[in-house]
């Protein structure tokens, strides 16, 4: 577009050529057509001096322009070159990191993998002295003679030591009988009306009591959970197993009322054992007839509702036909039930078909399978999945796989294969009565000393009925027992 001052100095040009002509056409004399030509050649003179002076100004701004180009075109090389170096710097530290980081993750690795494989041998070594042990059942009987022959043994331990061992025998005593001859001597013997007035009369008077059985970390072996345990007594102190009370308490109605007493039983001892350990739990056994009985919900829901602060560490199991055979009522309760944080578990696992998304959705968070089940081959075929993968599948989910009614060493070293995190059983510890006074009876040290599940919990039961019952102790701790006691 042509500038406003181009057009003015074209319009003087004309101007000063046109009057020129006519000054000399005028004053001089000159003829018109002279005086014309000599006016043309002045516009073409202005015309030239002017287009010549323009190109020189425009050159001289050009050069201007360039040069200031160049400087910033060198500029930002400069600039590009310092980037490219920094950069440089950058990838030669994050790949000096890189390998540094891998050196270390291979170190470790290594480390782990030569632990992991300490480990499995000691498991086999362990598993390997149980065998001996069993086999030769004639040694320990000699062994627990010299200790049980001089009484002046039990004197010579500190009282504060033997005072709570003292009890500990007595108490494992009638557990071990609980669990073999009494829970399934009285069910011959006394029918089902008998039975129910049994149980109706142990729960109108508190006759109900609760066993610990710990859960151990695998295979460290350190108590992480407890499983309570519900135990009747009648009015002879006989004691009446879960199995034999449940349902016959469900049949006579009386089972909201046991699971709100369990229930606030087991409150009590997880606030008594978070005294000394804020990671302890404790898992509470629930009926599906509570679940599904709205009546014997609402009080439950309440006193569940009353302790929500404690519902990270306190879970509530139910047996896997429960989850299988849900209905409107029982999701909701569950739904109310995890909206308020509390945790579900699933026993009495009967087969490894399940469904871990839908599991998690509901709010479950461990699955207890017994040990025989996971390690049965016949599994593989009849289940979706191998069991060596259920674990990694339950983990993808949020969901802990814990193994329950392990009985030998041998049993660990497969399921250490089978990457199982939790433990639960006889060989670790039976499930021991809890005092009213304390944490518990029997357990009181494995309560409040969670690292001690082998060395405190095992051969307690073992001492104690060494001569009536078995006749060897398993587990790390009784093996170390052995070996120093005769000494």
């Amino acid at each position: 577009m042509i500038r406003i001052s181009t057009i003015f100095i074209a319009i003087c040009m004309v101007l000063v050529a046109a009057s020129l002509g006519l000054v000399l056409y005028s004053v001089a004399g000159i003829s018109g057509s002279e005086s014309a030509i000599v006016a043309l050649t002045a516009l073409t003179f202005l015309i030239l001096y002017n287009a010549v002076s323009m190109r020189l100004r425009d050159r001289t701004d050009v050069g201007s322009q360039i040069a200031d180009l160049s400087r910033g075109t060198a500029d930002l090389a400069r600039q590009v070159a310092e980037f490219g170096r920094r950069l440089a710097a950058v990838e030669g530290r994050v790949v000096s990191a890189n390998s540094t980081g891998a050196d270390r993750i291979q170190a470790v690795a290594g480390e782990i993998n030569e632990l992991g494989a300490l480990v499995k041998q000691l498991a086999a070594s362990v598993a390997a002295h149980d065998d001996l042990l069993s086999s030769g059942t004639g040694a320990p009987a000699p062994v627990h003679r010299p200790d049980t022959e001089p009484p002046r043994e039990p004197p010579r331990g500190p009282p504060a030591a033997a005072a709570p061992v003292a009890p500990a025998p007595t108490s494992p005593a009638p557990v071990a009988a609980a669990a073999a001859a009494p829970a399934g001597a009285p069910s011959p013997s006394r029918s089902q009306t008998q039975l129910l007035a049994a149980v109706k009369s142990a729960v109108e008077d508190n006759r109900l009591d609760i066993y610990l059985q710990p859960m151990v970390t695998l295979p460290q072996r350190k108590v992480r959970y407890y499983e309570a345990v519900t135990r009747l007594r009648d009015d002879k102190d006989q004691i009446i197993a879960a199995d034999d009370f449940i349902g016959v308490a469900e049949a006579g109605g009386l089972i909201g009322r046991i699971d709100h007493m369990v229930m606030l039983r087991c409150v009590q001892v997880l606030r008594r054992l978070m005294v000394r350990n804020k990671e302890v739990g404790v898992f509470c056994n629930v009926s599906a007839a509570t679940l599904g009985n709205p009546v014997n919900f609402s009080p439950c829901l309440d006193f569940l509702e009353a302790n929500r602060a404690l519902a990270p560490s306190f879970v509530l199991e139910f047996k896997q036909s429960t989850f299988r055979n849900l209905g409107a009522t029982e999701g909701e309760h569950l739904a109310a039930l995890s909206q308020r944080g509390y945790r579900f578990s699933i026993d009495h696992v009967t087969d490894l078909r399940v469904e871990p998304r839908e599991l998690a959705d509901r709010g479950v968070r461990f699955i207890k399978v017994p040990a025989a089940l996971l390690l049965d081959p016949r599994q593989t075929s009849t289940s979706d999945i191998h069991p060596s993968d259920l674990s990694d599948l339950l983990g993808r989910f949020g969901i802990d796989l814990i193994a329950e009614k392990i009985e030998g060493e041998r049993a660990v070293v497969d399921l250490l294969d089978y990457d199982v995190r939790f433990g639960q059983g006889f060989l670790f510890a039976p499930p021991r009565p809890l005092r009213p006074e304390g944490a518990s009876a029997t357990g009181g040290t494995t309560a409040t000393k969670p690292q001690e599940p082998d060395g405190a919990s095992n051969p307690a039961p073992v001492n104690s009925s060494a001569g009536d019952a078995q006749p060897r102790a398993t587990g790390n701790a009784a093996l170390a027992r052995r070996a120093t006691g005769p000494g």
